[in-house]
């Protein structure tokens, strides 16, 4: 067995440490930095368009809905009442927009403790 060790340690010279050593640190160094990077781009990109697509949706969802109240209620919305559908759509925007910072708020909070 100590022949062994000793014949290992011969076979291993100073420059091949070092290449040893080299790949090492090379290695560690992408795995520390570029995977981040990768990882971080992937989680940017699937976050912005699901906020692109959810964002459409509730701009698809908002115009159904005030068509719906436009088209379905008769005559309630006649005459001089014609803002009435636009003015709820716009309250319920105005809620979603709300929700949302108050969601972003509370998770800024949490991130903070």
């Amino acid at each position: 067995m100590a022949g062994r060790e000793t014949r290992d340690k011969r076979d291993k010279s100073l420059p091949g440490e070092a290449q040893d050593i080299l790949q090492l640190v090379i290695g560690y160094a992408k795995q520390e930095t570029l995977d981040p990077v990768r990882n971080l781009g992937r989680f940017l990109g699937f976050g912005m368009g699901g906020a692109l697509l959810g964002s459409l949706g509730a701009v698809l969802l908002l115009l159904g809905g005030l068509r719906l109240l436009q088209t379905e209620t008769g005559s309630a919305f006649d005459g001089n009442l014609t803002f009435i559908p636009y003015l709820l759509v716009l309250v319920v925007s105005g809620g979603i927009a709300a929700g949302a910072v108050k969601a972003r708020e509370r998770g800024q909070r949490r991130d903070r403790s």
